[in-house]
């Protein structure tokens, strides 16, 4: 939907189906409901993610073909894609490897352009809407549990690679853009135990890594000058700001926002999503209980990363709740966790939903605008416990009627 702030949809990742025909019969039947409802005489923006597989299926031209049909009979358009899951994402355990491939890797390179040139296709299915930009989410570049953290040599190489092959991608975003007119960007998701777990560490890649490596990249691929390699870089490589992720670290909106504007760096899109968060009481049963609440969230699929506080105010990382658990000591003051909850519910009994964190960000985006692309993103309905859950359609209008609330 295209609101004073921005396009608003959500992200299909909450749809089972790692197959493109299954995915398109999820949109099929959730859709036209979901437009009706919100957005009956303007066109409706969707979110897509699609799986390796599914972009594959897809590039056939009579695939292709038949989705820009039902976009544009259907009053729809494509203003965003989630390219972060590469392989199978429900119904299967994913923990970490929602990573792999990582950006060390020709399939993410392969997966993250073949997104790309649907995607260029995609934005002008509706002749309704005219896209001048549009963007694709990704991973922070790979997980740091798979490295040896503390080696700093180690580090760099990681950071080197995976900043050589995320060029090739900015190469062919370039490409796009002189052939097709469109700027596309690709948008970096930090997240807890990525590469990119923080705000500051993707300021620090960009300007110790991106701006370096690629303006030599782009140099001797399209004879610019440094200047113009950089304009491109800033154009082409943006941030995801994953609300969830960011409140997990306890990072605050306005601090977050302003350290990217000193450096020049852009908010592809704000993903709209919330985190599970308790603060712990001093008596020794009532912190059992809060413990005994985040166990109903422990659950096999995803990894739900828990960043605790202490008394000294440090924060504590656990890759995920078991570990967490197992760690929770009389210090801890409060808990983060990863695990995307609805929007428009604040209180789980006595565990609380990082809502504030939303609402502080769309504030911010009244105020100033720092991006034209909002997607909602609870993709754990499935895994949610069963008191929590509604209609999955039901449950997805409920998310989009809070935000636009917020944005009014």
């Amino acid at each position: 939907m295209k609101t004073p702030l921005g396009h608003l949809g959500y992200c299909t990742n909450i749809h089972a189906g790692e197959h493109w025909a299954e995915h398109f019969i999820a949109l099929q039947e959730a859709i036209p409901a979901l437009k009706q409802k919100l957005s009956p005489d303007a066109p409706f923006g969707i979110g897509l993610r699609l799986s390796n597989i599914a972009s594959e299926e897809l590039t056939h031209p009579e695939r292709l073909q038949e989705f820009k049909q039902w976009l544009a009979d259907n009053d729809c358009y494509i203003y965003t894609m989630n390219g972060f899951p590469y392989g199978g994402f429900h119904r299967t355990r994913v923990k970490d490897q929602v990573h792999a491939p990582d950006w060390r890797t020709s399939e993410r390179v392969e997966y993250t352009i073949r997104l790309f040139h649907l995607l260029a296709a995609l934005v002008r299915a509706n002749p309704a809407v005219r896209l001048t930009e549009a963007g694709i989410s990704t991973s922070p570049l790979s997980y740091r549990y798979w490295f040896q953290w503390g080696n700093r040599d180690e580090r760099d190489l990681a950071f080197e690679a995976t900043t050589q092959r995320m060029l090739t991608v900015v190469e062919e975003l370039v490409r796009i853009k002189q052939q097709e007119g469109i700027s596309l960007h690709l948008d970096i998701e930090p997240e807890p135990d990525g590469l990119l777990e923080t705000g500051d560490e993707f300021i620090e890649w960009f300007n110790l890594y991106l701006l370096p490596i690629g303006i030599e990249r782009l140099n001797d691929e399209f004879g610019w000058s440094a200047g113009e390699c950089e304009a491109a870089l800033r154009e082409h490589v943006q941030l995801c700001y994953d609300v969830c992720h960011f409140a997990v670290g306890y990072e605050r909106p306005d601090e977050v926002l302003k350290k990217l504007e000193d450096n020049d760096l852009k908010v592809g899109k704000i993903q709209i999503s919330a985190a599970l968060k308790a603060t712990f009481p001093v008596e020794k049963n009532s912190r059992e209980a809060v413990l005994d609440q985040f166990r109903q969230f422990n659950e096999p699929t995803y990894l739900h990363q828990v960043v605790a506080q202490n008394a000294e105010g440090d924060l504590l990382r656990y890759p995920d709740l078991p570990e967490a658990l197992l760690a929770f000591d009389n210090n801890h003051v409060e808990w983060r966790s990863h695990f995307h909850v609805p929007l428009f519910v604040a209180d789980y009994g006595l565990l609380q939903s990082t809502q504030d964190d939303i609402k502080e960000v769309l504030r911010l985006q009244r105020e100033k605008p720092f991006t034209t692309q909002l997607e909602v993103e609870t993709y754990t309905w499935e895994v949610l416990p069963e008191d929590l859950k509604m209609r999955l359609n039901d449950s997805i209008g409920r998310e989009l009627e809070w935000v636009l609330k917020q944005l009014s």
